[in-house]
């Protein structure tokens, strides 16, 4: 096929990755990309926010189908235009996407659908947002309605701390202040073509800065998959993967169908396995970053057919996806100052003799170049890329990964050392 992704991260370096590890080849291109992503497919200058520019692109090129990796041109509603043009699209349309664009309106539709989740709170006033620690207790949560690039979110026991994030984004419209829910989280993926869902394997993420989950939040820095420990609590990931589709996703999709906003793409649910049971933390309407890092190297069954089969509205006829036994983590590169103010410009070295180490694979999320001599790349943003490492057990994972990061060299980067650390003892 000829395959057209939207983004510039690494998780649209991982989907291409994907799709380029296919017995068949395919045509790939990506608007806008990044540097490692211009290794594997053909970078496009185009706006992908803009809806008419994108479907102009398709069409010219005969593309068969639009992947839309991040949430902004999702909530733009370029999957809308693509879509009404007859265009194959992987991505929810405008109203669906609010799943992740508004937090509230996810908790209306989990409500609705007898969704398992933590009471909230609307507040758009700070005498509401004090009225609802009061309610909630700490420690408190609060997150900003809409889309905040993963740093709308804190978790503290600080009120004042709390507070102060509250009346950062209360101008720009109100925010959701929810019970603090405690146990294991879990990242878990489904496709969906708005009525049959297809469930790929869980991953856990690590949100924090820096070792011990220590620091602020971020928009991810490792993550890994299979999870072991689900053995012991359900018996294995089936039946975990079961139960959530049965509680979760299906009355969720089956929610937004009724309701005339067909869920078309990947629901991403955020879980937390509390005392009381399986609950969802949030909801977003995109593969997730660093999760996919982990998850796709292990599918066998092709990316782009069940991409295409979640477009096509034929899901149901694709049985659930394959995975490999095989184990994989992922470690995340940033740069000096991330996520608060991340310093960018600076050269990466080392990456051809990282890329060699056995089991370890590059996937770039902020790199730009050749601007140095000899083609090397610089740093571009924060998450300046993940290294993703596959083998039989995590503790050859984790030695793998983290030799190939041992050998990379940015001038005041850093990442975490215990991803993954618990899984391997």
């Amino acid at each position: 096929m000829k395959i057209l992704v939207l983004g510039s991260g690494a998780r649209e370096h991982a989907i291409i990755l994907s799709l380029r590890s296919e017995d068949t080849p395919h045509e790939i291109y990506a608007a806008p990309g990044n540097a490692g992503i211009a290794q594997d497919a053909t970078l496009v200058d185009l706006d992908m926010l803009s809806g008419s520019a994108v479907e102009q692109f398709a069409n010219e090129n005969a593309i068969d189908l639009v992947v839309v990796g991040p949430e902004a041109p999702l909530v733009a509603g370029v999957a809308d235009v693509l879509r009404e043009r007859g265009i194959p699209v992987f991505g929810p349309g405008k109203a669906a996407a609010q799943m992740e664009g508004s937090k509230a309106f996810a908790k209306r539709i989990m409500d609705a659908a007898g969704v398992p989740t933590g009471r909230a709170v609307r507040a758009a006033t700070v005498a509401e947002v004090e009225q609802a620690f009061d309610d909630l207790g700490a420690p408190h949560v609060v997150k900003a309605d809409g889309l905040a690039a993963g740093k709308g979110v804190i978790v503290t026991g600080d009120r004042a701390e709390a507070l102060a994030h509250a009346e950062h984004y209360l101008p720009h419209g109100p925010v959701l202040i929810e019970e603090f829910l405690s146990g294991e989280e879990v990242s878990l993926f489904f496709l969906s073509d708005g009525d049959t869902v297809r469930a790929l394997s869980p991953a856990q993420d690590f949100k924090r800065a820096y070792d011990g989950d220590a620091g602020p939040n971020t928009g991810g820095m490792g993550a890994y998959s299979p999870l072991p420990w689900l053995d012991e609590r359900f018996g294995g990931e089936e039946a975990f993967v079961a139960q959530v589709t049965d509680e979760v996703a299906l009355p969720v999709i089956r929610q937004l169908d009724a309701e005339g906003t067909p869920f078309i793409g990947l629901l991403y649910a955020g879980l937390i396995l509390t005392d009381a049971g399986v609950k969802v933390i949030e909801f977003n309407a995109r593969f997730g970053d660093p999760e996919t890092q982990v998850v796709l190297p292990r599918l066998r069954t092709p990316l782009s057919r069940l991409l295409l089969a979640a477009a096509s509205g034929t899901l149901e006829d694709e049985p659930q996806p394959a995975f490999s036994d095989e184990v994989a983590i992922t470690v995340v590169l940033a740069s000096e100052g991330y996520p608060e103010a991340p310093q960018t410009g600076r050269l990466i070295e080392g990456l051809k003799d990282a890329a060699a180490v056995e089991g370890v694979r590059l996937v770039h999320a902020a790199t730009a170049g050749p601007d140095a001599p000899g083609g090397a790349l610089v740093a571009s943003g924060g998450r300046v890329l993940n290294v993703v490492a596959t083998a039989a057990d995590f503790g050859t994972a984790r030695a793998r990964a983290y030799d190939a990061l041992g050998r990379i060299s940015l001038d005041g980067g850093h990442f975490r050392h215990d991803i993954a650390a618990r899984v391997a003892e």
